[in-house]
């Protein structure tokens, strides 16, 4: 796990090693095992590295093949490289360490860009072709690994992170009110966009083939995409859940590979109980990690939300080494500036948890898995799915599932609250952006279980990236390397095939409800995950297996309208504040105050309001030094 950027400057000016250097010192965060720099006159590799795999400096990086023509800076593991090495072995290739860098190179060079295909493991790379004269950057198939770029007549840019840039003269943050305007509908942005003006992530599963001999040629390649389409000979429920069982088990041992100690996240739930109940089987001494909340004033649904209780009885029964932290409410304002530093990259949800989680992990161990993805692949939000499956068309459909996922304020509201920088974001049509994000070439679906899984294969594309951005970048904020089993290529590919049926329990319910009784099925439910819940009941106890869905994250709808309704007030009510470049006051206020009087719970629209003002202080006025 790494830091990587390049440089290439477009009219032959050479690149220092000393502005490479600059910019791999933005990343130091991600690898303080070591640093190299590869310079090609005009084309720049830099890379950051956090040693997990061949510890020995055979593993230092940029790399190159045995002739030097082709060279990589390179973050992620590829998880099957041993298999890949074996295959490369027999077909004369030769290597020098046990790096699973190298088989890259050399499927690189046997395979061409389709190695990618080959890769099962989280990956983003840059390999310059020396001999053919390209750059080559790509992303493994779900996001899990970010890769940035920008580019302006005279340079292109890549890294990990946004803020490698900002040590290069040529890039000027400027933000980007049509992102700005597609953030704060979604919490979340789907067109790839960021809110630095002309930066873009590389979509996930996504090769840029960049041809510099003569005039640049960019060639933007999708090579995998997800496709929750259910097999027309389907097979028994029993079958599905032994072959379930197998890939979980495959995928989850598959992950274990490493030259460092590995750890788990243990909260109270079925996903990570399972990971943690595999994993103790291989390390007797295993270390677990959870984070819980001082509920002393929370109130209604959050007085669940803390799950210690949960993840110690768990711990007792695997016998693992576990360490937790109690979050209060002041621990948002502790750490926002820091969090927003390294996130960069506003995101869905409240992330503050995850970052001091990988703050307590990072103490003990460099590597740990985590339960993300499952909830995505076997149907974890049935309330959500439930609002559009009863659609007359797919436009309706589409109307239908919009108006869920604009997460902080609905779009009347968003006129006024954009209504400073109206002309800025008047051509933006975010519902036509939410719709673009389905994949144009499938059939139309018909079926109620066809629109549930055209909402899973959107909320794998969009939400599930959005949440494997935000674990990356605060993970790695602590120098820490987050695995994702249930992101493992076997266990995906067949989980899209199991039928929507085996995922849900209560399809045939909502179709027969009328309207007023469908807001049962809108709220918490039972429902979902249901075939994975039979299978890892083996592993955790039944109260765990057939619990509520319950998500990480603290009570804030009680302390934003209490113990910090201080720290809102003066941040977001205060006239002077950076939003207000951006956003009408009034707006912004009437919202709040809502929030404050229990009339609406406006607690993501805070959260956003608050990182977006810290956002602006450190990025573009630049008034605070992280």
């Amino acid at each position: 796990m790494c830091g990587i950027v390049g440089i290439y400057n477009f009219k032959r000016k050479p690149v220092s090693e000393s502005q490479i250097k600059k910019m791999t010192g933005a990343l130091a965060h991600r690898g303080p095992d070591g640093e190299g720099i590869f310079v090609d006159k005009n084309l720049g590799l830099g890379h950051k590295r956090l040693a997990i795999i061949d510890l020995s400096k055979a593993g230092h990086q940029p790399m190159s093949n045995e002739k030097g023509e082709i060279w990589i800076t390179y973050n992620g593991e590829i998880y099957n490289f041993q298999d890949l090495k074996r295959e490369l072995e027999k077909l004369g290739h030769r290597f020098k360490s046990k790096t699973d860098t190298e088989v890259i190179i050399h499927s690189f060079e046997q395979w061409g860009v389709d190695c990618v295909r080959r890769f099962n493991g989280m990956f983003a790379f840059g390999i310059w072709d020396k001999k053919n004269q390209t750059l080559t950057l790509a992303r493994d198939r779900y996001g899990i690994k970010p890769l940035y770029y920008w580019q302006n007549q005279n340079v292109f840019l890549f890294a990990s992170e946004i803020k490698a840039f900002l040590k290069h003269p040529e890039f000027k943050a400027v933000s980007d009110p049509e992102a700005l305007l597609e953030y704060f509908t979604f919490q979340n942005t789907f067109s790839y966009k960021t809110l630095f003006k002309g930066v873009k992530i590389l979509p996930q599963g996504t090769i840029l083939n960049i041809s510099l001999k003569g005039e640049p040629k960019f060639n933007l390649k999708k090579y995998w995409d997800f496709s929750f389409t259910e097999e027309r000979n389907k097979k028994s429920e029993k079958e599905y859940s032994e072959e379930l069982d197998r890939l979980f088990k495959q995928a989850v041992k598959r992950q274990l590979i490493s030259d460092v100690e590995i750890g788990a996240y243990l909260s109270g739930g079925i996903d990570t109980g399972s990971i943690t109940a595999i994993t103790s089987q291989f390390f007797p001494n295993l270390k677990t990690f959870c984070v819980g909340f001082d509920l002393t004033s929370a109130s209604g649904i959050e007085l669940s939300f803390d799950e210690r209780k949960k993840a110690e009885s768990l711990s007792h029964l695997y016998q693992t080494e576990h360490y937790e932290m109690v979050l209060k409410s002041g621990d948002l304002k502790r750490c926002l500036p820091d969090l927003v530093w390294h996130l960069e990259d506003l995101r869905v949800g409240q992330s503050y948890p995850n970052f001091y989680a990988s703050k307590l992990v990072s103490k003990f161990v460099k590597v740990c898995l985590s339960g993300g993805g499952g909830d995505e692949l076997f149907g974890g939000y049935p309330w959500r799915y439930y609002r559009a499956m009863r659609s007359k068309s797919f436009n309706d459909y589409i109307e239908n599932y919009y108006k869920y996922w604009q997460r902080l304020v609905p779009n009347q509201t968003l006129k006024e609250l954009f209504s400073p920088i109206r002309n800025e974001v008047k051509n933006v049509w975010t519902q036509d952006i939410f719709k673009n994000v389905f994949n144009s070439k499938q059939s139309l679906p018909q079926t109620a279980d066809e629109y549930i899984s055209r909402s899973l294969y959107f909320e794998a594309k969009t939400f599930l990236h959005g949440l494997l951005l935000v674990e990356d970048k605060l993970s790695m904020a602590h120098s820490l390397e987050v695995r994702v089993p249930f992101l493992d290529n076997d266990l995906v590919d067949f989980a899209m095939k199991v039928p929507v049926r085996m995922k849900l329990n209560n399809i045939d319910k909502v179709l027969e409800a009328d309207e007023d009784e469908l807001n049962k099925y809108y709220n918490k439910t039972q429902d979902g995950k249901m075939i994975l819940r039979k299978v890892l009941s083996k592993y955790v106890p039944d109260k765990i297996a057939n619990q509520e869905k319950q998500g990480f994250s603290g009570p804030d709808a009680s302390w934003f309208k209490g113990e910090s309704i201080d720290y809102i007030k003066d941040l977001l009510l205060n006239k002077k504040a950076n939003i207000f470049n951006y956003f009408d006051y009034k707006t912004v206020k009437t919202l709040i105050e809502e929030h404050i009087s229990g009339k609406q719970n406006r607690r993501l629209f805070i959260w956003s309001l608050l990182c977006f003002e810290w956002w602006n202080r450190i990025f573009i006025n630049k008034n605070i030094n992280i």
